[in-house]
């Protein structure tokens, strides 16, 4: 059995943030190829046909090629064993997947504004404007219904890919020194202190050109 993961060369993008944690959080062994997006290699013939759409990330399972974030991770929690990454629970499994899908689809305007080379590389200098700020406050009212307490730490009653997910999309603020309520900030603070987070977090970057 092999996998291997394909993540952009820049370790920026939160959906192979996903991937990845997900492979260390079952401790599925794993080799990881990177991607030149600027150099459009996402877009070669040998890319395509392995992930279908060319886009990434992408795995590679003893030939049977996957792209998308979430497709990857159902996919690597149901067919190997071990800790589940989305809840067995039906109400919190959708829970979960409602969580993971809206990130993936909505903000867009905090996406602009606090992109993912803000977190890793040089900071944002702009404050938002309202539209950002609206889409920061949207995701922390989302995350505010979901931790209602200051002891909480996951969404659900155990943690999941989720808490990765929206842990991640909280520290586009909080690393931008954008205001945050703090037991949101500590929420946020629990995943990026998870080993396998930690491991994302610690990857040799070269800054964007």
């Amino acid at each position: 059995m092999t996998i291997t993961l394909y993540v952009d060369q820049l370790w920026i993008s939160p959906y192979a943030y996903s991937a990845f944690v997900t492979l260390e959080e079952k401790e599925i062994p794993y080799t990881v190829e990177t991607v030149s997006l600027s150099e459009g290699a996402h877009l070669g013939d040998e890319y395509r046909n392995l992930s279908l759409t060319g886009r990434v990330p992408a795995i590679d399972h003893d030939g049977y090629g996957l792209a998308e974030s979430s497709a990857i991770v159902e996919y690597l929690d149901e067919v190997f064993p071990g800790v589940r990454v989305i809840p067995e629970d039906p109400r919190e499994r959708a829970r979960a997947r409602q969580i993971m899908a809206w990130l993936r689809s909505d903000l867009l305007a905090l996406r602009e504004e606090r992109p993912t080379s803000t977190m890793f590389h040089e900071r944002a200098t702009r404050p938002l404007t309202p539209r950002g700020r609206s889409a920061a406050d949207k995701l922390i009212a989302v995350a505010s219904a979901l931790i209602p307490d200051d002891e909480r730490v996951t969404i659900g009653s155990a943690w999941s890919i989720a808490d990765a997910d929206l842990g991640f999309a909280l520290q586009r603020l909080i690393l931008n020194n954008d205001s945050v309520p703090s037991r949101i900030q500590r929420y946020a603070e629990a995943q990026w202190a998870r080993p396998s987070i930690m491991k994302f977090v610690a990857q040799e970057r070269t800054p964007p050109t």
